[in-house]
């Protein structure tokens, strides 16, 4: 069972690109186990099967801070069939990844967020055609306004990418919505990651756009080109495989944000 999460999320855990990459090589385990399930314990909601106690790739007990999170978990594998097929499980590769690299180094995690809000998706617009000029506008400005005025971030805009220096002030700003807890930042990194925005992350931390909102700005450019030049088979398969960790990582910081504060 370690092997095999060491295997397809290696120790680091963060990049689902890379995770789905190491998961085409070598052959798939084979279930080996009758019934997932559940059992309270100290260190949370762990994950077991059949009784036995779920290790991460460390050998730390694979325990979640919430149960509707451990639910999922278990639903995860329990969905297996004949073999395990851990890029259907993101909300398990998630938890490894919390536990085994982010639990120790929520502050390296959080300056990676921070990043983002240097180069944020939001801050490069096209100059045309108007028409996705317009749509990014409508997509886009909202998160900026409502940035501005519930926590003071004043951001600068830019055409085209060429890069902009942002304030200081708005960064830091932003910096400080982000919480110190460990399951929290992690998925908040994952969602910036995907989505190449740190203030998409924020708004679904904060409750102002829920997952298909975010996901949907985070698209604006690509269902544009998508509706005018057609689907490319290969773009929509990563896209679809990044759609998987993205949505895992959501629910993690729905089920969690009221905990941050």
């Amino acid at each position: 069972m370690r092997e095999l999460f060491d295997e397809v999320y290696g120790q680091a855990g963060l990049d689902p690109e890379e995770a789905v990459r190491k998961s085409t090589r070598g052959p798939q385990r084979k279930r080996f186990y009758t019934q997932a399930g559940m059992a309270e314990t100290p260190e949370g909601f762990a994950i077991t099967l059949d009784g036995k106690t779920v290790r991460t790739p460390s050998r730390q007990p694979l325990a979640l801070p919430e149960r509707s999170i451990a639910e999922a978990i278990v639903a995860e594998w329990q969905a297996q069939q004949d073999t395990i097929n851990p890029t259907t499980m993101p909300l398990t590769r998630l938890a490894n990844s919390v536990i085994d690299a982010v639990g120790d180094n929520v502050q390296g995690v959080t300056e990676d967020i921070v990043k983002y809000f240097g180069t944020d998706l939001l801050f490069y617009r096209a100059g045309h055609p108007k028409e996705l000029v317009a749509r990014e506008a409508e997509s886009w400005d909202p998160v900026l306004f409502w940035a501005a005025e519930d926590f003071g971030a004043h951001f600068i805009l830019a055409e085209g990418i060429i890069h902009v220096q942002q304030p200081a002030t708005a960064i830091a700003a932003a910096r400080a919505t982000l919480p110190q807890d460990s399951w929290i930042v992690a998925a908040l990194h994952l969602v910036t990651t995907i989505t190449g925005s740190a203030l998409l992350a924020v708004a679904l931390l904060r409750g102002r756009l829920d997952a298909d909102q975010v996901w949907a700005a985070a698209h604006v450019d690509e269902d544009w080109n998508i509706e005018h030049w057609g689907v490319d088979e290969e773009v929509a398969h990563r896209r679809a495989a990044k759609q998987v960790d993205f949505r895992a990582a959501a629910s993690v910081v729905q089920a969690l944000a009221p905990r941050s504060g």
